[in-house]
């Protein structure tokens, strides 16, 4: 080819590209899915009316990679810790359908709607106490009662649930689990029901796949699933407890920025000397070449 002769470019034929596109987005989706964001079909009514049976959920699943933990209020999914679910009431589908179905969630191109995973709200975490006095009465959790009217889940008739149909606790959260709720209270197979096994009802870190933080479908319901100011700070005995889980590291920096900016101040009354007025005037005239400096 001569000098300074472009090659043509060929066009590529769509057939040869379209593999390469699909194998590229399917890697994108399974990497999207497994790190990333997961959705969820929800099946059951343990968390009306917050999610309603049929709603898909977008799951963060990309939190636990970077040392998330579960916090108070929100709304987690997590696997079957054990006996939490009767296999009785497992619905199952044909090979085939059972098939298809497996394989579009895998790659992401259905919800997952796998009956083996649950889906509560964070009441307890590690070192609260959790309880109930029965029916009427509100959870409180480390003696505060907790304000569910927000998110409890009420009947056709306006009835709001109650709290818990059965007195519980107190229940010390252990360490490296939650405790878990569902907003239906009546119709939540929830911690509270566990509270005999080996386990006492707590879900530890390690089952869970995340949080669920917005409501996609169906159209009309999209929202964000945040978490209700009941489950906020409120007295100094709490907030002094959250501020001992912040990283010690940082509070070292919290610490050292004012006491060595003190420490500079000091420095600066007590050992500058001012410079010579007369001086700085001179050598500025030397450099500006409007005058010698003086010797």
């Amino acid at each position: 080819m001569a000098k300074g002769q472009r090659r043509r470019l060929k066009p590529v034929r769509l057939w040869k590209e379209l593999p390469i596109l699909f194998g590229v987005a399917l890697l994108l989706a399974l990497v999207i899915k497994t790190f990333f964001v997961q959705a969820y079909f929800i099946p059951s009514e343990s968390m009306q009316h917050t999610i309603e049976p049929g709603d898909r959920v977008l799951v963060n699943k990309l939190t636990p990679w970077f040392g998330w933990t579960p916090q108070r209020g929100q709304i987690v999914v997590f696997k079957d810790p054990g006996g939490w679910l009767d296999p009785s009431e497992i619905k199952k589908d044909n090979a085939v359908v059972g098939g298809v179905k497996k394989v579009f969630s895998w790659v992401g191109l259905l919800p997952e709607g796998n009956e083996q995973d649950l889906i509560k709200r964070v009441v307890g975490v590690p070192g609260d106490v959790v309880q109930c006095k029965g029916v009427g009465q509100p959870v409180t959790v480390n003696g505060i009662p907790l304000d569910e009217h927000s998110y409890l889940f009420r009947g056709p008739d306006g009835q709001l649930d109650d709290p818990s149909q059965t007195p519980f606790g107190p229940i010390t959260v252990k360490p490296h689990t939650v405790f878990v709720l569902g907003d239906h209270r009546s119709d939540s197979g929830d911690s509270r029901v566990h509270l005999q096994e080996t386990s006492q009802g707590l879900v530890p870190y390690s089952d869970m796949q995340g949080h669920a933080f917005v409501r996609i479908w169906p159209l009309t319901r999209i929202s964000g699933l945040g978490t209700p100011s009941t489950f906020s700070l409120k007295n100094s005995a709490q907030a002094v407890q959250g501020a001992a889980g912040v990283p010690t590291l940082l509070w070292g920096f919290t610490l050292a920025v004012p006491l060595r900016a003190r420490q500079m101040r000091r420095r600066r009354r007590g050992g500058a000397v001012l410079p010579d007025p007369a001086g700085v005037t001179n050598r500025l005239r030397g450099r500006l070449g409007t005058e010698r400096p003086l010797g």
